[in-house]
C-alpha cells in the first residue's frame, strides 16, 4: 500500500470515529492537512475541496450544533464522499 493510500485510510478512520461519536475534529483536520503525499497524488481540486471542508468542520466544532451554520454530520458525510472519490482516483 502506498503512503498516499495509507494516509487516505487514516483520514477515513478519523471520519468514522467522529461519525461514531468519538474521535476529534482537530485530530482529523491535523492529520488530513499533514497528508502531503496523498494531496500530491490527487488533482489539485481535491486539496481545495478537502481544505474547505476541514475549515468548516473546525468552525462547527467550536459551536454547538444549533448555533453553527454548518452541520457537523453533513460535513462528515461530505468528507466521507471525498474519501470515496479520492480512493477511486488513487486506484485509477
Amino acid at each position: 500500500m502506498s503512503i498516499a493510500a495509507r494516509q487516505l485510510e487514516t483520514i477515513g478512520g478519523h471520519i468514522a470515529a467522529l461519525q461514531g461519536g468519538g474521535g476529534s475534529a482537530v485530530v482529523l483536520s491535523n492529520e488530513a492537512r499533514a497528508s502531503t503525499d496523498l494531496l500530491s497524488a490527487l488533482p489539485p481540486r481535491y486539496g481545495e475541496v478537502l481544505l474547505s471542508l476541514l475549515d468548516r468542520l473546525e468552525s462547527s466544532a467550536l459551536f454547538s450544533e444549533e448555533s453553527c451554520s454548518f452541520s457537523q454530520k453533513n460535513l462528515l458525510d461530505n468528507l466521507q464522499v471525498w474519501v470515496d472519490k479520492a480512493r477511486a482516483q488513487l486506484e485509477s
